[in-house]
């Protein structure tokens, strides 16, 4: 089989194997990356909070372009694999590597108007992404083949300062979707198309060293046309459902050099339940996912004028259920990063985010009726692991 989907907007980016759980993509900005997204509903760093809480865009007080790119190096281990064909016995095949590396490009710019209390904000950058791709010569070719997923999103919002303490913000999302599915002689789908999301957000500070952020942000289900044949049926779209996110994030001064900083978000995986079409009574592929999400703290160390240090941990949840596939193998995952920042002049800095991506081991137990009243039938253990390079450009007009 093979499946493709591309969501996002404007620009296309190469599929990657997804570095979050799910098939969500943590790659927004070098910052971020440097302190494991701790604090990314609050943080203004960047210009890349445009992407995160648009409410937290009023913390920024001049003009401010960021550029940047994250690569991911990213790769899915399956081994102790035992697969039941439709007709003779259980065999045990080959452990399978699955690798594969990609460049994940970002740009966000936030405007403060002047003598006023709005800003104004901009960002191009993706949420979600995947490319599992097995061997031809992998044997259980109905389960394994490819499923690759790439998303771009274009942003726009706006943010109010309400009171010294609480700001609001709003955005919406143009997202553009691109994929492909193949599995041998089942299902062949190559697929694009755009959907309308939208966000909102809110700060409060307490005072000039304790800040609150959270942000919703509403993910559309989207209706991808194209190529899509189904045991020899075709059909021109199919629906494919993303989920939304709530974050909270918190950030604490705690003296001159040291802060603290933390977030948790809330994913609704359980919206992505099935691809599915009209041309069909029943789903192209279930998946029935559970409602996941990742929590994660941080420090930023100021060294001196120039140079800002950072670093983090993210535990990030798997939203597989009692449904498990190899199409999307999914893993508890476990982040470490560092990163940051230096100051080349007052209005322009580089930023350096690196990550280590390890993940847990989980067992996939996977079947599938191609011919009724008969099975086919594969287990394994699966594992993913990445790493993740992010550097950016920033500079205040």
């Amino acid at each position: 089989m093979k499946n493709k989907l591309l969501l996002g907007t404007a620009v296309a980016l190469i599929p990657c194997l997804t570095n979050a759980a799910g098939f969500q993509l943590n790659a927004q900005s070098a910052t971020g990356l440097g302190r494991a997204f701790a604090g990314d509903a609050v943080m203004a760093d960047s210009a890349a909070i445009v992407a995160k809480n648009s409410a937290a865009m009023t913390y920024i007080e001049q003009p401010m372009l960021s550029v940047g790119a994250v690569y991911i190096d990213s790769g899915i281990d399956v081994s102790n694999v035992s697969y039941t064909p439709l007709m003779g016995d259980t065999t045990s095949l080959d452990d399978q590597e699955l690798s594969a590396g990609t460049l994940v490009p970002n740009i966000h710019y936030v405007h403060p108007i002047q003598d006023s209390k709005f800003t104004l904000g901009a960002t191009v950058h993706s949420n979600f992404g995947t490319d599992v791709e097995f061997d031809d010569s992998f044997s259980a070719d109905e389960f394994g083949g490819k499923t690759a997923l790439s998303s771009i999103n274009v942003g726009f919002a706006v943010a109010y300062e309400l009171s010294e303490k609480i700001n609001l913000g709003a955005g919406i999302d143009v997202i553009y979707g691109e994929g492909e599915i193949h599995r041998k002689n089942l299902l062949d789908v190559d697929a694009d198309g755009f959907g309308l999301g939208a966000n909102v957000g809110a700060t409060y500070q307490v005072n000039e060293r304790n800040k609150f952020g959270i942000t919703y942000r509403y993910s559309p289900d989207i209706e991808v046309e194209g190529d899509i044949t189904k045991g020899g049926v075709a059909a021109d779209k199919m629906n494919v459902p993303l989920p939304d996110t709530l974050e909270f994030s918190g950030w604490h001064q705690l003296n001159e050099q040291w802060a603290f900083h933390y977030s948790l978000q809330w994913v609704n995986w359980s919206e992505f339940d099935s691809l599915t079409s009209g041309s069909y009574d029943d789903s192209i592929k279930e998946y029935q996912w559970k409602d996941a999400g990742h929590i994660s703290v941080g420090a930023t160390y100021t060294a001196s004028s120039k140079l800002t240090l950072r670093t983090g941990y993210m535990y990030d949840a798997s939203p597989t259920d009692s449904l498990t596939s190899l199409s999307i193998p999914d893993v508890n995952r476990h982040w470490l990063t560092v990163g940051g920042s230096y100051a080349m002049t007052q209005n322009s800095s580089i930023d350096l985010g690196v990550g280590i991506v390890m993940g847990e081991t989980d067992y996939v137990d996977e079947s599938l009726t191609t011919i009724p009243g008969t099975q086919s039938n594969i287990t394994a253990d699966v594992s993913a692991d990445a790493l993740l390079v992010g550097m950016q450009y920033q500079y205040r007009f």
